[in-house]
């Protein structure tokens, strides 16, 4: 699964390695902080590499990040392929990807709507307007 080359020590830094698969498990920052119970600062220093993880949420980091301990240590095991490897992604998958994209920011600004809407309403009503 992973190109030892370019993931190794030489290549790229533990907190390379971290942000890399952590991007490539869809996550932000924010939401890997939530899901291993650390501080948001906690993991921007471990992608920085201005800190490393206690032992402990070395082994949750290498869970929630579907990679190898080893891999996140020194690019070496299972982790992820090259971005030369990757898999390139058709032309109709990408529209269908961007078209879903875009009517899911259209439900969410509808939902957002809806809303408003529900609480102006809410206000009438307490308030005897109808």
């Amino acid at each position: 699964m992973a190109d030892e080359g370019w993931y190794s020590n030489d290549a790229a830094t533990f907190g390379d390695r971290v942000a890399a698969a952590r991007d490539a498990a869809g996550l932000s920052r924010e939401e890997l902080s939530r899901r291993l119970g650390v501080k948001l600062k906690t993991v921007i220093g471990w992608e920085e590499d201005l800190a490393e993880p206690r032992a402990n949420k070395l082994q949750m980091l290498s869970g929630v990040l579907n990679v190898s301990l080893m891999w996140l240590l020194n690019g070496e095991g299972d982790g992820l392929e090259s971005p030369e490897d990757a898999y390139e992604m058709s032309p109709v998958l990408d529209d269908l990807l961007t078209e879903m994209r875009t009517l899911k920011a259209q439900m969410l600004r509808s939902a957002d709507r809806v809303g408003k809407i529900e609480r102006k309403l809410r206000r009438a009503l307490k308030d005897g307007a109808a």
